[in-house]
């Protein structure tokens, strides 16, 4: 008697072999494509978020440290300045210098930063200098650098001005997430410095300190890319302190 069923208990029973699996991979060469570029691209997005975890953390454990101790000079970078008056930020900063002076970490203040064509001629670093004059500072403990336009031109003058003074030890002054950028910057170009965040202004909402600690990171990957940092500053409106 015919048996009802198709299929017999050979054909049921069969164990697949590997035969079938690669003929069924290379009869869809383009499943097996997108399948290894997802791949690809979860594994750069995961190595993304480790390095930005990783930046994150060290901007936050060199902020939260003040190394100030005697050195030959403090050097303080440059922030906004208004009409030949410095910024609450660089003002923050610069009484964060005085400070420093008067306890009598370092004999020497250095201003750093330059001006634009929109500065009516004012520069970060002239406005530093005249600020510290009106707080009392000697104009010979005072050195104003006038040319640099972002974080990195200022370390490269510091490291000049550092080798032409014989400067060998510098408490650097600046917010407290901008510091580990600062730092490594400097390591890099031959300086021993010390990091001194200025206090804090007020309340800041978390949305800015978000958006700090994200220029930051960017700016350091940047950085470490060898891309210039200026497309950073002009994509997150780059108007603000460097």
């Amino acid at each position: 008697m015919k048996s009802p069923w198709p299929y017999s208990a050979d054909t049921i029973l069969r164990t697949p072999n590997v035969s079938d699996f690669t003929m069924s991979s290379k009869s869809n060469p383009r499943a097996n494509s997108s399948h290894w570029l997802r791949t690809l691209l979860l594994l750069a997005l995961l190595g993304a978020l480790g390095w930005g975890a990783w930046v994150y953390h060290q901007i936050d454990a060199v902020g939260q440290v003040d190394e100030a101790q005697p050195a030959d000079a403090i050097a303080v970078f440059g922030a906004a300045e208004y009409s030949g008056r410095p910024s609450p930020i660089f003002h923050a900063r610069l009484d964060h210098a005085v400070g420093l002076y008067r306890k009598q970490i370092a004999p020497l203040i250095i201003t750093l930063g330059g001006g634009s064509d929109k500065d009516s001629g004012n520069t970060e670093g002239g406005v530093g200098r005249d600020y510290l004059l009106a707080k009392g500072v000697p104009f010979a403990n005072i050195i104003a650098e006038t040319h640099s336009i972002d974080t990195e031109q200022q370390v490269h003058r510091l490291a000049a001005i550092a080798h032409e003074y014989d400067l060998h030890h510098i408490v650097v002054v600046s917010d407290a997430t901008h510091l580990f950028r600062i730092r490594e910057l400097c390591e890099d170009a031959g300086l021993d410095v010390y990091t001194s965040p200025r206090p804090a202004l007020g309340h800041i909402s978390s949305y800015d300190l978000g958006m700090r600690y994200f220029h930051e990171i960017l700016s350091y990957t940047s950085l470490r890319l060898h891309i210039d940092e200026t497309w950073v500053h002009r994509w997150l409106d780059g108007k603000g302190d460097n």
